[in-house]
């Protein structure tokens, strides 16, 4: 491998990409890589995963979903969070009537 060649690659990829954070798609690879995974990357990542052929860039619409899927993905997350940390507390009405009467 040319060690030359292949930072050549990164270093013209990397100048291709606009943003500082690309959603990739991940190509089917010979070590076993799935095809179709989508992920966020920092823009140097996605020029490695570009010049070792191991990703493409997202389309719009496929970004677009990846990020409605985190944002629905988060959103349960906080509401299971909030749910786990409620306490409630059970008292008999006899008890809840002494309550008040002392105050």
């Amino acid at each position: 491998m040319d060690v030359k060649a292949y930072y050549g690659k990164v270093r013209e990829a990397e100048a291709s990409l606009a943003a500082e954070h690309i959603v990739m798609v991940s190509l089917a690879t010979p070590e076993g890589g799935k095809e179709g995974v989508r992920t966020e990357v920092p823009r140097r990542v996605a020029a490695t995963l570009i010049a070792e052929n191991r990703a493409r860039i997202a389309s719009e619409e496929e970004a677009q979903a990846f990020h409605e899927t985190n944002c629905a993905a988060r959103e349960k997350y906080e509401e299971d969070e909030a749910a786990r940390r409620m306490q409630v507390v059970v008292m008999p009405a006899r008890e809840a009537k002494k309550q008040k009467e002392r105050s």
